[in-house]
């Protein structure tokens, strides 16, 4: 198994574009460790890869992709949330415990962030309603990283129109968060809310537009009509 992460390791260093690595950096504020290769490369070089282990046990490939998220480089983590996504139909309930501590250990920037929890594990939760609660619990957690994902794993059953009532108990929750990547996360969760219903999140933001922090705000009314966008802006701080 360690073959196949050397060779992707030697693949993505001859594939890295220093103009597109320089370019990345002014998009996060954290330090974030770069290979540079452009994400399609990246996501090319994992297609051709999972072939190769496709039929290893779950287990294994749980493994090798927990060895690409230890090495801290971006690329590595898309391979490795790409694989996870890869085999959502053998996902179990007590998998919980791998995605909690990833997202604990390995996430540490908006981008992984998002890329994990909209699709990986955003479809674990689709699967198991069950761990909502756990859930929510993250979202009064003292890790950005774990509120952001309480409101960001939401959104691939949103998508579905499901979970309506647990987006907007998130979003109370999250409502005064003083972290503008918090905010950022749980007023898309709302924008994404709005496609489907429209007139629930005008109510939500409505109530709640003197104390919610306008980065939220403004990311959950973004598809509104404009009229509505003006009065939801009105009397917000």
């Amino acid at each position: 198994m360690n073959d196949i992460i050397a060779k992707i390791r030697r693949e993505l260093k001859d594939s890295i574009d220093l103009e597109y690595k320089k370019g990345s950096y002014r998009f996060f504020k954290e330090e974030i460790k770069l290979y540079g290769v452009q994400v399609p490369i990246v996501r090319n070089i994992s297609k051709i890869y999972y072939s190769e282990i496709k039929n290893l046990e779950k287990i294994e490939i749980i493994s090798l992709c927990d060895e690409l998220l230890k090495s801290g480089y971006t690329e590595e983590s898309v391979i490795a949330f790409d694989w996870m996504y890869r085999i959502r139909n053998q996902y179990e309930k007590n998998d919980f415990k791998i995605f909690e501590s990833w997202v604990k250990k390995y996430i540490s920037d908006w981008g992984r962030c998002d890329d994990f929890c909209v699709h990986a594990f955003g479809y674990y939760i689709y699967q198991f309603s069950g761990l909502l609660p756990e859930i929510e619990k993250w979202a009064k957690s003292k890790n950005r990283w774990q509120r952001r994902a309480s409101a960001v794993c939401l959104i691939y059953s949103l998508r579905k129109k499901k979970y309506l009532k647990n987006s907007f108990l998130i979003a109370d929750i999250l409502l005064e968060d003083s972290d503008d990547l918090v905010q950022k996360g749980y007023g898309w969760m709302l924008k994404e809310v709005s496609n489907v219903y429209q007139n629930e999140v005008y109510n939500f933001v409505n109530n709640n537009k003197e104390k919610m922090p306008r980065t939220a705000l403004r990311y959950a009314i973004e598809k509104m009509p404009k009229k509505m966008k003006l009065e939801l802006m009105k009397n917000n701080k």
